[in-house]
C-alpha cells in the first residue's frame, strides 16, 4: 500500500459501485446505507461513479439520497440526481471504430453505449441478461454499430476469457493512447471511453465543480480502472476483493464487498477524518 502522510480533513467521498459499494448480488447492505447516512451527518459529501450508464445507477441515487453530481460511464457522462446531463464526453469516431476492431481481433464481443441507450449484437450473448438485471433496462440489438459511432460514450469488450480481456486492454492502451481510455471495470469487461473519461478525471471534475481540493476527496474501489481515482484523490481505499496490484496503489485496504467492506472503510478510515486525518 501507499503511505498516507497527510493531515488534511476529508470533505467528500467518491465510491465505485460494483465490487465496492454493493455486494456481488448488487445489493446495498443496511450497514452500507447507514455508513452513507453517517457521512452526511458529519458533513462529508458522497457520490458514486461507475462504468454503468446513469440510468443504471438511478436506483442507488434514490436509495442513498444522493444529492450531488453522479458520474456514469467512468466519467463519460456527468448527471444531476434527476439524470439531467451536465456534461457528456463522446469517443471520437475513429477511436471508437478502431476499438471495436481490436476487440473483435481479440475475440471479445463489443457493446456500444450512447448517452441514452445500450446496444449489443446478440441479446442472448454472454453477460447481457445479467447486465440488464443490474442496470434495470434492456439492451437494443444492432448488428452494425457504424451509424452510432458519432454518439459513442462507452464501448465495452466482453469475454469470459479473462486473459483475452487483459491482452485486449494492453493492446488498446498502447494503440489508442491519447485518443481513448481503456481499462477493465470487471475481469470480463473492458471499458473504452473518451481519454478524459476515466475515474481520475471524475475526481478532477468533482474538485472543480464542487470547489473541493483533491486532497480532501477520498475514493474507494476494487478494479484497475479505480487506480486512476486513487492517484488523484487525497485518500484511497482498495476493497479486500481487489487484486494485489490494485491494493498496492491504495493508502488503505478494507474488507471485501461481501463482508461490508465499504461500511468498514467509512467507519475506520473516512469518518474519523471529517475534521482531521490523525486517525490510523
Amino acid at each position: 500500500m501507499k503511505p498516507y502522510l497527510t493531515s488534511t480533513k476529508i470533505s467528500f467521498m467518491l465510491a465505485d459501485v460494483d465490487g465496492a459499494l454493493v455486494t456481488n448480488d448488487k445489493v446495498v447492505t443496511p450497514r452500507a446505507r447507514a455508513a452513507v447516512a453517517a457521512l452526511r451527518a458529519t458533513h462529508i459529501g458522497f457520490t458514486i461513479t461507475s462504468g454503468r450508464p446513469p440510468r443504471g445507477m438511478k436506483m442507488l441515487i434514490d436509495d442513498l439520497k444522493i444529492d450531488t453530481i453522479v458520474a456514469g460511464f467512468n466519467g463519460g457522462v456527468f448527471v444531476k440526481p434527476d439524470l439531467t446531463v451536465i456534461q457528456s464526453r463522446f469517443i471520437s469516431r475513429a477511436a471508437a471504430a478502431r476499438a471495436l476492431e481490436v476487440i473483435d481481433q481479440h475475440k471479445l464481443v463489443g457493446w456500444l453505449y450512447t448517452d441514452t441507450d445500450w446496444f449489443v449484437p446478440d441479446p442472448n450473448g454472454a453477460h447481457v441478461a445479467r447486465e440488464a438485471w443490474t442496470v434495470k433496462f434492456e439492451a437494443k440489438v444492432s448488428s452494425d454499430f457504424s451509424p452510432l459511432l458519432d454518439r459513442a460514450v462507452k464501448i465495452v469488450g466482453v469475454s469470459d476469457d479473462l486473459q483475452a480481456v487483459a491482452d485486449c486492454e494492453a493492446a488498446l492502451q498502447s494503440e489508442l493512447h491519447g485518443q481513448a481510455s481503456a481499462a477493465r471495470s470487471q475481469p470480463y469487461y473492458l471499458d473504452v471511453t473518451h481519454p478524459e473519461a476515466n475515474k481520475g478525471g471524475v475526481v478532477e471534475f468533482l474538485s472543480r465543480y464542487l470547489k473541493i481540493a483533491p486532497a480532501e476527496i477520498a475514493t474507494i474501489g476494487d478494479m484497475p480502472n479505480d487506480v486512476r481515482m486513487f492517484e488523484k484523490s487525497g485518500l484511497s481505499i482498495a476493497m479486500g476483493n481487489a487484486s494485489a496490484e490494485v491494493q498496492a496503489q491504495a493508502n488503505f485496504v478494507t474488507l471485501s464487498n461481501q463482508e461490508d467492506g465499504f461500511a468498514y472503510a467509512m467507519d475506520k478510515f473516512v469518518l474519523p477524518r471529517a475534521t482531521s486525518a490523525s486517525a490510523p
